[in-house]
């Protein structure tokens, strides 16, 4: 083979090595995420939550997987919140995840992840603002807070993770018991509904976490707090090992939602 035809080949060659290298760079899907949630998003009772609560370790673990590249986050967790407390109309919570889901607005290389759970709060007997909200309320709700997330803004998605197990004996300041943990699993099926409908009206927008992050819980009581109330030592917020198992669940349940998505 002549060596001009030799050159040929190794420009063509290395080209291709470019394009491919090229490739791979782009293919990599930056995120920006905005977590909705309660005190265990917030990481209430953690030494650091700034640094230990599940939407740090979820972005931190999210950035090293295949396919992610840049992952920013901001948590905007509030303690003792509802559904009721979420709602656009009633503006303070609401306003705190647009302003947060506004910083990002800049970045538009990045994909923007609202990552919403709420429920613990809904469920109790008596107590967080509206409780007990009973499963068909719940569902109205989400579909609210997610019609005007996706109105506000149109390149984000959405998804809903699993609310975790708390013991039937769960009584702070707030009643939850074992009625509460029986309603809390009526959610479950709402959710569902909820992302089922929205796969239907806004295709590839609104996805559900991993179902199996109640159980997993449930079955590791060493991963929570134990904490005083008025029917004993009850288990309801992760402590640091648990905050960061929750965050893997949702890590994974984001990246599997958002990142496998064309």
């Amino acid at each position: 083979m002549h060596k001009k035809t030799l050159s040929f080949l190794g420009i063509i060659i290395l080209l291709g090595l470019n394009l491919n290298s090229a490739s791979a760079q782009t293919a990599h899907r930056n995120l920006n995420i905005v977590f909705i949630g309660n005190s265990i998003t917030h990481g209430a009772g953690l030494p650091d939550p700034l640094t230990q609560a599940p939407p740090v370790i979820a972005g931190q673990q999210l950035a090293k997987m295949k396919g992610v590249g840049k992952v920013q986050v901001k948590n905007v967790g509030k303690s003792g919140s509802t559904t009721v407390d979420w709602l656009p109309e009633n503006k303070q919570l609401f306003l705190n995840a647009e302003l947060a889901a506004q910083q990002f607005a800049a970045d538009t290389a990045a994909q923007l992840v609202f990552s919403l759970v709420l429920g613990t709060n809904d469920s109790a007997i008596k107590g967080p603002n509206g409780s007990p909200i009973s499963p068909e309320n719940y569902s109205v709700n989400l579909i609210a807070i997610t019609e005007r997330l996706l109105t506000e803004f149109p390149a984000s998605k959405v998804i809903f993770q699993y609310p975790t197990w708390y013991s039937e004996n769960t009584y702070n300041g707030s009643m939850y018991l074992k009625e509460g943990l029986e309603r809390l699993q009526l959610y479950f099926p709402e959710i569902d509904k909820v992302v089922k409908q929205y796969s239907i009206s806004h295709p590839n927008r609104v996805f559900a976490g991993d179902k199996k992050v109640f159980a997993y819980f449930k079955a590791h009581p060493a991963l929570f707090q134990n904490e005083n109330g008025q029917q004993g030592v009850f288990n309801l917020h992760p402590n640091v090992q648990g905050a960061a198992v929750l965050g893997g669940f949702w890590a994974a349940a984001i990246d599997k939602a958002i990142i496998a998505q064309p």
